[in-house]
Order: structure tokens, then sequence, then C-alpha cells
């Protein structure tokens, strides 16, 4: 049976994790549910909560992050679960540390972030991100990655992460809500969900900088998702590739026929 679009996480200790079906999309037809899933890292989840994952039954783990935060945080070893990873932000020049909580105490490194993060340079930042998430190599190779093993190189279900499951993540999800036909105002509300279930979660976070002399609402921007982060994306596959589609042929290097199978692969009859 379908689920309501954007129900709730399955996993209590996991509050980002979704899964992205029931969005009506090309033709009519509905995302598959109990075959994509997005979430965080897996730091917060209860050891109690892991027989629920595992119900989920997911076999691929696409893991979106940099290297150094998969040796800071390790995916857990699950049996029978591929780990690929996928370095989306490799060729960035920036880089966002991995421990957020203990980056964000140190009272040097708020006063610096309160200075550089102020006045919207935050945000410009991040939509900068984006646009590179888009046409990065490093991006590119990733999410052609990600598409491949969607269109069968991996068994599914499947689960997609970043670190806190909202940028790289964020795109992973819109850009295949979008491929799959499924309006803006549906994709964006996905992605928008992020707000309202990842912030409270990070409330540690918020109260550590607040700590060390820091104002928290300089944190929203890069904590936080807002819909000019993810226009900045969309607009960038506007410039470089005209729409979603020509994004998936020529910027990742797919063909009308991958298109076709990933739509029959994951929209069902509603």
């Amino acid at each position: 049976m379908p689920l309501k679009p954007g129900a709730p996480s399955p996993v209590s200790s996991l509050p980002n994790l979704r899964d992205l079906g029931g969005y009506r999309g090309h033709g009519g037809r509905v995302v598959v549910s109990d075959r994509l899933y997005r979430s965080t890292d897996f730091r917060s989840m209860a050891t109690a909560d892991l027989p629920t994952f595992e119900s989920l039954g997911v076999r691929t783990i696409y893991d979106l992050r940099s290297e150094a935060e998969r040796t800071a945080l390790p995916d857990p070893a699950l049996p029978d679960v591929a780990d690929i990873h996928l370095d989306v932000l490799a060729d960035s020049e920036t880089a966002v540390p991995a421990n957020l909580q203990q980056f964000f105490s140190d009272p040097e490194t708020v006063k610096m972030a309160s200075r550089e993060l102020a006045g919207g340079k935050a945000a410009d930042a991040i939509a900068a991100t984006y646009r590179g998430m888009v046409s990065l190599p490093s991006a590119v190779r990733s999410y052609r990655g990600y598409y491949q093993g969607l269109l069968g190189e991996y068994d599914g279900p499947s689960l997609f992460h970043c670190t806190t499951g909202k940028d790289r993540t964020g795109w992973a999800a819109a850009s295949l809500l979008a491929l799959l036909g499924v309006d803006k105002d549906d994709i964006y509300h996905d992605y928008l969900l992020t707000n309202e279930r990842l912030i409270p979660a990070l409330k540690p976070i918020f109260d550590d900088f607040a700590a060390a002399g820091g104002d928290p609402d300089v944190l929203l921007p890069i904590l936080g998702v807002d819909p000019s982060y993810l226009d900045g994306a969309f607009d960038e596959v506007r410039q470089k590739y005209s729409d979603i589609e020509g994004y998936f042929v020529a910027g990742l290097g797919f063909d009308d026929a991958a298109l076709t199978t990933l739509r029959d692969t994951y929209l069902v009859s509603a």
C-alpha cells in the first residue's frame, strides 16, 4: 500500500529518515513505497531501534559523505547490506567538519563562525555548494554511481545519506523525484521536511554554540534547509542542461532508455 507522502520516520531515533514513496509522478503513477529511503548518518540510532531499521529490508546504503566523515563515523556493518561510498564533494574547496557538535562548542571556533557566517554569508556559501553538487566532477561521478545503483547495479531497497541528510542527500532525493515526474511543490515539500524533523534533534548543537558565546540563529542556514538552496541546484541544471532530463542524459551520461527504466522501476500504478 502506498505511503502518505512524507510519512514520519519508522525509526524514532532517526527522525530525518523517510521513505520517498507516495508522491504522484510521471503518467499519473506514484513513487513506490518501501524501496527508497533518505536519512542522516547513523550516530543517533538507538541500539533498541536496530531491529526496526533492519525490518525495512535495506540492501544497499549509498554514503555520500567525505572520507573524513566516514572515518570519524563509519556506517554500521549490517549483514547482507552493500555499503557504497560516493564522495560528492571531494572536489569542493570547502569542507564541513564531520563532528559539528564538537566544532561549534569550541569558543574560538564559535567566535570565528559568528563572524564568518553572519550577514547571509552562510546561506550564500551553501547555495554555491548546491550548484557544485550539479557540476563538480566528483558530484557528477557520485550521482552517476548513485543512479547506476538504482538502475540495478546494486540490490534494493536502497537508502542514501550524508551526515545530516539534508544537502547531498537533499539533491539525491530532489533530482530523483524530479526525474520521476513529481510536482515541484511536492519535491520542495519533501526537502523542507528536514526543518521539522532534523532541527529539533540538533538542539544540543545550538545549545553548545550559545553556551560558547555564539548566536544560535547564525547556525540555522547551516543546519537547516531553505528553498533558495534547492533553487540554486535546479538553476544550475537549467543553465547547463536545460532541464532535469538533460542533467540525467548529458550531465550524468545516461540515455533515454535508462530514464524509462528508472521510471518503470520506481513508479507504480496509483
